[in-house]
């Protein structure tokens, strides 16, 4: 991909920002312009500061006990892939040719960020119903299902049930294989997965160990339980989870490349497209930077306007995992030391028929972010006239379901800001790689801007490791 093609999202918060005059509910519900770009410029120490953790990291020098875990190197992975790293890159996408040749079928084992950035792809890029389509309509690709995420027992032996069925087609439609993703392979529901998979998995190749070695594709740590099993395996592709890059920030590693590889997407704009939000991060002028202006809304709407609940109020169903996969960067992020915003996400205009009335005259403590997409993937379908006119719908013949969709847009921000209800935008051209690249890297650097602004490491997650050693207490008692 030509990086001359790659179109810039945008960032507007035109709709937290309130006309002078207005009544006093308006001055205390919403910012001015002046604040946020005068915040923003604050903000450039801290930009600064992660160029210095950066450059830290990436030297090998040592890191202060107070800054642990550092995970800083996520920043440089898109122009790590693409350079120092190809051939790592080129060994996915060898390995994920491979896998969708002699499957139909992949299972993808992972919890958090393991597997949330994948499926967030998953859903973007493919088509709505990919894996209800004959091979032949998915490009060859296979099929995929994620799993090991949870420990929910029906939903693993629907599953196997559904594996164990398809084995009959025989060939390619009825062969499957696994990509496992854990950086320390200890993750219990992950780890029993696997297990559980492995064995489903060694039947239906009724042992030929030279067939499971090809079929079994891990992504793991340097010295983890899974490496070691992978190597008495004798898989043929093990990937590495890089030192200094945290699980939620994984997404343009070989954690995520590899499934978005093995389903077909480009990997390629899917990396330059985050090259280029890294290259306004570092380029932009404070005052024009979108990730210092995101952040900048955000904090404070929080600290000004108790606004702690940050809406991701997405238009249109295939973003609704990029926007789950946003929750749990910013949730682990920053919810530390008694802080942190709440994320909630909603598609739209779906949940404008359930969340809608709270967010329109509920509790003023919601920042909505709107994610818009400008273009549709496929040709707009249209509404036609019909001899049936009952429901007075004739008057919109001509207009598409596009259409109707902007129009929701507007009518509800508009509504919002009628009520002084502070809802900034962010608008990409169409949902495709490039965009993707862009919105990871950008949720990913504010994020990590905001937490060295309030205070707290963002990478780590000291409060989900206590579930696990209780569940483990629990089950090993």
């Amino acid at each position: 991909m030509n990086d001359q093609l790659i179109e810039p999202l945008t960032y507007d918060f035109s709709g937290v920002t309130f006309v002078s005059g207005a009544p006093p509910i308006a001055q205390e519900a919403g910012l001015t312009e002046a604040d946020v770009r005068s915040f923003s410029v604050r903000l450039d120490s801290f930009r600064q500061e992660m160029f210095a953790d950066r450059r830290l990291f990436e030297s090998g020098g040592v890191i202060p006990e107070d800054s642990q875990p550092l995970d800083a190197a996520f920043w440089g992975l898109p122009e790590r892939m693409l350079g120092p790293d190809r051939a790592i890159l080129d060994q996915i996408l060898s390995a994920a040719d491979r896998m969708a040749d002699e499957v139909d079928r992949v299972v993808v084992l992972g919890i958090g960020g393991s597997y949330m950035g994948a499926q967030a792809m998953y859903q973007a890029c493919c088509h709505p119903y990919h894996n209800e389509l004959p091979r032949d309509k998915r490009s060859g690709r296979p099929r995929m299902y994620f799993e090991g995420n949870n420990v929910d027992s029906d939903s693993v032996a629907s599953l196997l049930e559904l594996l164990s069925g398809v084995e009959k087609a025989g060939g390619v439609e009825g062969s499957w294989g696994i990509i496992v993703i854990s950086k320390s392979g200890e993750t219990l529901e992950t780890a029993v997965a696997f297990r559980l998979f492995l064995e489903a998995l060694q039947k239906s190749c009724d042992g030929d160990v030279q067939m499971i070695k090809r079929r079994v594709i891990v992504v793991t740590g340097a010295d983890s339980r899974l490496r070691k099993m992978a190597e008495a395996l004798g898989c043929f592709d093990i990937f590495p989870v890089f030192d200094g890059v945290g699980g939620r920030f994984s997404v343009l590693s070989p954690v995520g490349l590899l499934p978005a590889a093995v389903l077909g997407l480009d990997v390629v704009s899917l990396l330059k497209g985050a090259v280029a939000m890294n290259d306004r991060f570092r380029g932009s002028s404070p005052e024009d930077n979108p990730v210092l202006n995101y952040v900048s809304v955000g904090r404070l709407m929080e600290v000004r306007r108790r606004a702690s609940i940050r809406v991701l109020s997405i238009w249109g169903k295939s973003l609704e995992s990029l926007g789950l996969w946003y929750d749990q960067l910013l949730g682990e992020s920053l919810g530390k030391n008694g802080q942190g915003a709440t994320p909630l996400t909603v598609v739209n205009t779906r949940d404008l028929h359930s969340r809608g009335q709270q967010h329109q005259e509920g509790r003023r403590d919601k920042l909505i972010t709107n994610l818009v997409v400008r273009h549709t993937s496929r040709a707009p379908v249209e509404v036609k006239k019909l001899n049936l006119n009952q429901d007075n719908l004739n008057e919109l013949a001509g207009k598409t379901i596009k259409d109707i969709m902007m129009a929701a847009v507007a009518g509800t921000n508009k509504a919002y800001f009628d009520d002084y209800r502070p809802a900034a935008t962010i608008e990409i051209a169409r949902v495709d790689e490039s965009a993707l690249g862009q919105l990871f890297q950008m949720f990913m650097l504010a994020t990590v801007v905001e937490g060295y602004l309030i205070g707290v490491n963002p990478y780590g997650q000291p409060g989900v490791e206590a579930y696990k050693r209780n569940m483990n207490e629990f089950l090993r008692k």
